[in-house]
């Protein structure tokens, strides 16, 4: 049975990422990128659907763990009886490999430890064929099936009924470094890694990486790990960004709601352009930007909500069958079929991300202005149309407000180019469409009697999406609009303290009823709090939330009040962006810091 979702760690190399268990498990890994089929897979079963144990053979009196600095490298230290070991996980960075390292260092007295593995490759759907070789640093085990191989370099190992297991001692001032490498399988083995200084090479480079953040505003640690997650989360190659490392973990126990998150939502890839242009990191917004127009490329009809990591199309979902999911939250998903939605709102993100990207001081080439115009071709003949929302509803298109909004601050950005920029556009045709949207906006989705704005037109109900009204500049946070939007949301969708993302009961989504609270959502309010006076509300919210990161920092999707626990895939960008936006609204608000850095606000066009 897997354990809680905050007790795994994250480990990564900008391709892909491995969650290692408190317990000395890695119980989750795809190789040799994010949405590679897994080769350990226990997280969504058991352990004979492939896992990495690494940890002591006796009885455990403490364990702490820790990551070394602003860095992936996990460091886990175990107390038995008998002394004590410190083991080091990490993924080496910059080597154009798929590796996975784990050392063992003796620090008090002898500590035996147990390794046990065992490789399923294809999402447990293929048994390899494993067969041991001697190497020039010792035994080695390379397991193949299929296109994959892997070898795992270290002590030598038995094999124990379809795994391979070993014991081994290790005393004070004793080091035993374990290597896993995977390769082609038409290939020849890569040779051993140089351990000192992949790990040397790789702590070098977060290290460095994570310089410019020495912010020392509030929450600064939560900030600075929730910015490296989004770093850890981004294929290095293509400058895709995946919205989370899994598949499948439930956004309600036991139930259906089970998502493959390894691909890239231009919703949240853009927002994470937001964080990281407005930190000055500049080649990742190029990077971003690149993948971005590659992705987008051609007819803006064509547009997707999310792509691959290089920008592939077809996402179709399939069920895996052969992992069970999450403490038996079936089914398990590959693909995602919400690729073929539409969704409004992303041209709002895409072009709050381009010009965000333009106050970074990043200019526009030949291709992305008219990229953008084209854009704004295709929302001016089809602003209208109804939409699946950007939660992804799997029911009827409707009206949503917050993708007519998002609309709305598409044709913003772009009256902006021409107006802030010197760009080359049609502006007063512009600044009608943008003026037409708003007064759609007004006598639709806006209640008068509740004084609020509503989740889609006609409908009662509101949607935590509305809390971004005030964040894309529609107006401002203490418009009495807003505050009677706040008041009702406040009164729909707080449970124990925390925002649902809207009321699964009504149906709207033609899924079964019931989720946990949505951490974005909860950082959302807590930016609204801030920037409308509320700054006791919204610290004392904050407070709470950072409560539910794990011991590492690390955030899931949502949180279940109830039991105390994360839920849903992980770790999560989206929870991860809104408390970086959540902690720079509190530092404006107390004076911490002299303008909020993700703002964005369309003076001119606010009313």
């Amino acid at each position: 049975m897997p354990l809680r979702i905050e007790d795994y760690a994250l480990i990564g190399d900008c391709h892909t990422a491995a969650l290692v268990g408190v317990d000395g498990s890695i119980d989750w890994l795809c190789l040799p990128q994010f949405d590679s089929q897994s080769m350990f897979g226990a997280l969504l079963g058991t352990e004979d659907h492939g896992r990495w144990l690494l940890a002591p053979a006796d009885a455990v009196l403490s364990t702490s763990r820790a990551y070394d600095g602003p860095t992936f490298n996990l460091v886990t230290r175990w107390e038995t009886a008998d002394g004590e070991v410190e083991v080091t996980d990490l993924m080496p960075h910059g080597n154009k490999r798929a590796d996975l390292v784990r050392r063992v260092r003796g620090i008090r007295g002898s500590v035996t430890m147990h390794q046990e593995v065992r490789i399923r490759f294809g999402y447990a759907n293929a048994m390899p064929w494993v067969r041991q070789v001697a190497h020039k640093g010792g035994p080695a085990l390379i397991a193949i099936a299929g296109p994959d191989a892997v070898i795992l370099r270290g002590p030598a190992m038995k094999a124990i009924d379809h795994a391979h297991a070993c014991d081994f001692t290790v005393s004070a001032g004793e080091t035993v470094d374990i290597q896993l490498t995977w390769y082609k399988s038409y290939r020849p083995p890569p040779p051993a890694v140089d351990i000192d200084a992949a790990i040397e090479r790789t702590t070098a480079w977060w290290t460095d990486w994570a310089a410019p953040l020495q912010n020392t505003g509030p929450y600064r640690d939560q900030v600075l790990r929730s910015i490296l997650v989004l770093r850890a989360l981004t294929l290095e190659t293509t400058g895709g960004i995946v919205a989370a490392a899994t598949t499948s973990l439930p956004e309600q126990w036991g139930g259906v709601r089970n998502w493959d998150y390894r691909f890239v939502w231009l919703r949240d890839a853009s927002a994470t352009l937001e964080v990281l242009a407005s930190r000055g990191f500049t080649s990742e917004a190029l990077a971003w930007r690149g993948w971005l127009l590659r992705a987008i490329a051609g007819d803006p009809a064509d547009i997707q909500i999310m792509y691959g990591l290089a920008g592939e199309r077809m996402l179709v979902e399939h069920i895996v069958d052969s992992l069970p999911g999450y403490d038996g939250a079936a089914p398990v998903r590959r693909g995602n079929a919400a690729f073929g939605q539409y969704q409004g709102d992303i041209f709002g993100e895409v072009m709050i991300a381009l010009q965000k990207s333009r106050e970074a001081g990043i200019e526009e080439d030949r291709f992305s202005w008219p990229l953008q115009r084209a854009l704004m071709q295709f929302v001016a003949e089809n602003w209208q149309r109804p939409d699946h929302g950007m939660w992804e509803i799997r029911g009827p298109k409707r009206h949503f407000t917050h993708s007519r909004a998002m609309l709305w601050a598409a044709v913003d950005c772009g009256v902006r180019g021409i107006e802030e920029h010197g760009l080359d556009g049609p502006l007063d045709e512009w600044r009608a469409l943008r003026q037409r949207i708003r007064d759609d906006i007004e006598e639709h989705g806006f209640d008068r009697r509740r004084n609020s704005y509503t989740q889609y037109y006609g409908s009662e109900g509101v949607d935590a999406t509305l809390l971004q009204l005030a964040q894309i500049g529609y107006l401002k946070h203490d418009d009495p609009r807003m505050l009677g939007t706040v008041a009702a949301i406040e009164n729909e969708l707080m449970r124990d303290g925390v925002l649902l993302r809207y009321r699964t009961e009504t149906g709207v989504d033609k899924l079964p009823p019931g989720e946990h609270q949505f951490l974005a959502c909860s950082f959302w309010l807590v930016e609204q709090y801030a920037l409308s006076g509320r700054v006791e509300d919204a610290t004392a919210l904050m407070d709470r939330l950072v409560g539910f990161c794990s011991d590492l920092g690390l955030l899931s999707e949502e949180y279940d009040t109830g039991q105390g626990r994360q839920a849903g895939n992980t770790p999560q960008a989206l929870s991860h962006l809104g408390l970086v936006r959540a902690a720079g609204a509190i530092a404006f608000a107390t004076g911490e810091q002299p303008e909020p850095k993700l703002a964005t606000v369309s003076k001119k066009a606010q009313r």
